[in-house]
Parts: structure tokens; C-alpha cells; sequence
């Protein structure tokens, strides 16, 4: 089975990241759920806001699944 990448990118100064699947946005996410949940949403299924912080199928960019900005 071919690997989706799944792409996590770094926190924006708005908040929230950008999660991108196989080349589409799922969305912005604000915490590991948000991710797990636009996974869950893609059809991966049995992923929850643990697993998403040690998957190897997630790529982490600009700081890995403990860094979420808030906004101003």
C-alpha cells in the first residue's frame, strides 16, 4: 500500500496549523483532535490526538505536535 503523506506545517501567527493530505488541505488545526479528526475525516480511521503525535505517516513542520501558537 502507498504511503499518503500527511503534512503538518508550522504554527501560523494567527494560530492554528495547516494540515495537508496527499496534497489537499484538510484544514487548520489548533490541537493534536483537530488533527486526528481531519484524518478520521480523510478516512483514516483510528487515529486519535495521541497516536497523531508519534505517527510516522505525519511529517511535523516548523515544530512538532507540542506546538501550537495562540493567537493574539
Amino acid at each position: 500500500m502507498e504511503r499518503i503523506p500527511i503534512v503538518v506545517y508550522p504554527p501560523s501567527p494567527e494560530g492554528g496549523r495547516r494540515v495537508r493530505a496527499d496534497g489537499e488541505v484538510l484544514g487548520v488545526a489548533r490541537d493534536t483532535a483537530d488533527v486526528a479528526e481531519f484524518l478520521r475525516r480523510a478516512g483514516l480511521e483510528g487515529v486519535d490526538a495521541e497516536d497523531v503525535g508519534r505517527s510516522p505517516l505525519i511529517e511535523w513542520r516548523g515544530g512538532g505536535p507540542e506546538a501550537w501558537p495562540t493567537p493574539w
